[in-house]
């Protein structure tokens, strides 16, 4: 696996690019280093690599289970401690799920997404990281 980082700008604003996708993604570093706005933060970018590895395996595994999914939401949401380097303590995942779903399945696939399937989570528990989640079906 490889990307690419292509300056965009003299500021922080750089341009992500992999040989598996079309799509690109602007990433801006903060104002301290003038940063603009025009991407996401490297930090933003390690919670969304959680929830989105998290919320395909749940997504697979309750279509596996048969569940009727209308919706699905993740939210995440990490602290860091105050020194530097401003690393992840704890990191917290919501995911609200919406359609026919058995709460209990539910629960047990997101056991199984969050802990067993995705490679983001292994990463960052291994690094000290607590990592906890809830479900909330609507």
């Amino acid at each position: 696996m490889k990307i690419e980082l292509n300056r965009v700008n003299k500021a922080s604003h750089y341009e992500a690019t992999a040989p598996s996708s079309s799509v690109k993604v602007n990433i801006d570093g903060p104002e301290s280093i003038g940063g603009e706005g025009k991407g996401v933060r490297p930090m933003e970018l390690v919670l969304i690599a959680l929830g989105s590895c998290s919320v395909f395996d749940l997504n697979e595994i309750l279509k596996k289970q048969r569940q009727e999914i209308d919706d699905i939401k993740v939210e995440v949401e990490g602290q860091r401690r105050d020194e530097i380097p401003n690393i992840f303590t704890n990191i917290h995942i919501k995911f609200f799920l919406k359609g026919n779903i058995d709460l209990d399945k539910a629960n047990k696939a997101a056991e199984l997404a969050v802990k067993k399937y995705c490679s983001v989570h292994d990463m960052l528990a291994n690094g000290g990281i607590d990592i906890t989640y809830e479900i909330n079906v609507n």
